[in-house]
C-alpha cells in the first residue's frame, strides 16, 4: 500500500516514520510513503500557501491551489473542475485531517487497509479553503474532539493505525484480531452526563474560504464578500450545523 503526505512540514515525518511498525513495513516493502512538500506548488517567490479568510475573522487559510495540484501530481491526473467534475477515483483516498470531519476509529482505519493508495493533507492554520472539502478530497477526517496545531500529528496517527493492519506488518495477523475497537462497528464517545455537550464544542468549525475567489469555476459564497458581517456570521452558524449534522451527528444528539 502507497501512502502520501501532503505537509508544509515535510521534516516532522522524520522521526515518526523510522520507528516500530511503521519502519518495518517499510524495509519489508508492505508501505511505501511518500512525503510531498505543499510548497513547491507554489508560484511565488515567498513560496505562499496561505491567506487572509473571505469574510473577516482571525487567522489564515490554506490556499486551494497548491493543494489540487500537489494531489494531481502524486495521481498523475486531472480532478476536475465547476465544469469537467473528476471521474471517482478507485482504491484511492484522499484524505483531509481536519477538526471538523468523521471520527476516526478502528473501522476506518480497517476500510483504509483495503486501499491500494492513501492520500493524507495535513491542514494548517485556521484551516483549508473548503473547495478542498468538496471537490479534491474524497472525505474529512478527526482524531478526536480537539483542536492541535496542524495535520502531521493525525496523518501520523492514521498512518501507524493503517500500516499495522496491513497482511504481514505484524508477522502475526492474529495480533490484530484481540485489541480495542476490534469487536466494535462504532466506539461512543463520552461527553457528560447523559451525553450532554458542552456548549463551546456544540458545532464543527464552518467552512472558510480564501482568495482566489473564483478557483476552476468554483466561487466563494457571495455572502462572505458582501461586507455585511451580521449576515456572515448568520451563514456561518448555518453552514457549521449543516456540516456537524453531516459528519457528527451524535454531537447534536441525532442518530447518525
Amino acid at each position: 500500500m502507497r501512502f502520501d503526505l501532503v505537509t508544509i512540514f515535510p521534516e516532522f515525518f522524520v522521526g515518526p516514520l523510522d520507528h516500530g511498525i511503521v519502519r518495518r513495513a517499510r524495509e519489508a516493502g508492505i508501505a511505501q510513503i511518500a512525503i510531498q512538500d505543499l510548497r513547491e506548488f507554489t508560484k511565488d517567490k515567498h513560496r505562499t500557501v496561505d491567506d487572509r479568510p473571505f469574510g473577516g475573522g482571525e487567522g489564515m487559510v490554506l490556499k486551494p491551489e497548491p493543494l489540487f495540484e500537489a494531489v494531481e501530481k502524486l495521481l498523475g491526473e486531472f480532478l476536475g473542475n465547476a465544469k469537467e467534475p473528476a471521474v471517482p477515483l478507485t482504491n484511492t483516498a484522499i484524505v483531509l485531517m481536519s477538526a471538523a470531519g468523521r471520527l476516526f476509529t478502528e473501522e476506518t482505519a480497517k476500510r483504509y487497509a483495503k486501499l491500494q493508495r492513501l492520500i493524507l493533507i495535513c491542514g494548517r492554520y485556521e484551516g483549508v479553503d473548503e473547495r478542498v472539502a468538496e471537490h479534491l478530497a474524497t472525505e474529512e477526517i478527526s482524531v478526536g474532539d480537539y483542536v492541535l496545531s496542524g495535520g502531521e500529528m493525525p496523518a501520523a496517527l492514521i498512518l501507524d493505525a493503517v500500516t499495522r493492519l496491513l497482511p504481514g506488518a505484524l508477522g502475526n495477523e492474529a495480533s490484530t484480531q484481540n485489541e480495542s475497537f476490534s469487536s466494535f462497528t462504532e466506539f461512543p464517545l463520552s461527553l457528560g452526563p447523559r451525553g450532554s455537550l458542552p456548549t463551546h464544542h456544540s458545532l464543527l468549525d464552518y467552512p472558510h474560504y480564501t482568495r482566489p475567489a473564483e478557483y476552476r469555476g468554483w466561487r466563494v459564497p457571495d455572502i462572505l464578500v458582501g461586507g455585511n458581517h451580521a449576515e456572515v456570521a448568520k451563514w456561518r452558524r448555518e453552514r457549521a450545523l449543516e456540516k456537524t449534522r453531516r459528519n457528527r451527528p451524535d454531537l447534536l444528539g441525532e442518530n447518525g
